[in-house]
């Protein structure tokens, strides 16, 4: 249930890739703290919807949005339709990726897999920071927005596919940084970095790979979307009030910095 006296009571809020997993999380647990929120897709226009009813259906206040963050239009539209639906956009969470872990795109040769992160997760994030950042610095009180970089960032880690996010979400921790000293003091920039966190290719992977990641992580279990969710609540809310350029690991110690 949305809570009329919560952290965020008032607030608008857009999430983009909330569909399901960590975006569909972070605008269930943005609006249980009182914000409206649009939740945004690409493709899955049945699961934004469903998403966003559960939260009307709790008393929370959701729509749903399509976009296409591959390209630069499609960011720049994103934010003129989500400015033209709130009256004014407070938490704006850059949470849709690109996935080359699953179905056809598992199977992908490296150079389509990186230009396709590059153009959604890296440049997608960008053009939406550019296009929601100078109208959320002039507003009263600001604003806040939460993207999305990767723990293993700070360390590496061996196989194809890790490179390729390593380099792509590297961008987005280096990109952020950048982001938060340009558009302070009124808005605050953080980054959140997610580690094994258990959503389609978590849920999907062989058993012993499974039971290995939990085995090597310190709090003993695989992440939820909603751990991720709780970080960027704190985050958005008054109680980071002091917390920008920063980036948060979500990933029960496997990485430590």
């Amino acid at each position: 249930m949305s809570d009329p006296r919560g952290r965020l009571t008032g607030a608008h809020a857009v999430v983009t890739g909330a569909s399901s997993g960590i975006g569909r999380a972070t605008a269930q647990r943005l609006a249980g703290e009182g914000a409206t929120v649009l939740l945004t897709y690409r493709a899955s226009a049945a699961e934004a919807e469903a998403a966003a009813g559960a939260i009307r259906d709790r008393g929370g206040r959701a729509e749903s949005a399509q976009a296409d963050l591959s390209t630069v239009d499609g960011c720049r539209a994103l934010v003129a339709d989500a400015r033209e639906r709130l009256p004014r956009v407070d938490i704006w969470v850059n949470n849709a990726g690109a996935d080359i872990l699953t179905g056809d795109a598992a199977a992908w040769p490296w150079p389509r897999k990186l230009d396709t992160l590059l153009a959604v997760d890296l440049r997608g994030t960008i053009a939406c920071c550019e296009a929601i950042g100078p109208p959320m610095r002039e507003q009263a009180g600001g604003g806040t927005i939460l993207n999305m970089s990767w723990d293993h960032v700070a360390t590496g880690m061996e196989g194809d596919n890790p490179r390729l996010f390593a380099a792509v979400k590297g961008g987005v921790l280096a990109y952020s940084r950048g982001l938060a000293r340009a558009l302070a003091p009124k808005v605050r920039v953080n980054v959140l970095s997610p580690g094994w966190i258990e959503t389609a290719f978590g849920r999907d992977a062989d058993r012993d790979f499974h039971a290995r990641v939990a085995k090597g992580t310190p709090l003993g279990r695989w992440g939820t979307p909603e751990d991720v969710a709780g970080a960027a609540v704190w985050l958005a809310s008054a109680e980071a009030a002091f917390i920008t350029g920063q980036s948060i690991n979500v990933n029960g110690g496997v990485v430590m910095e």
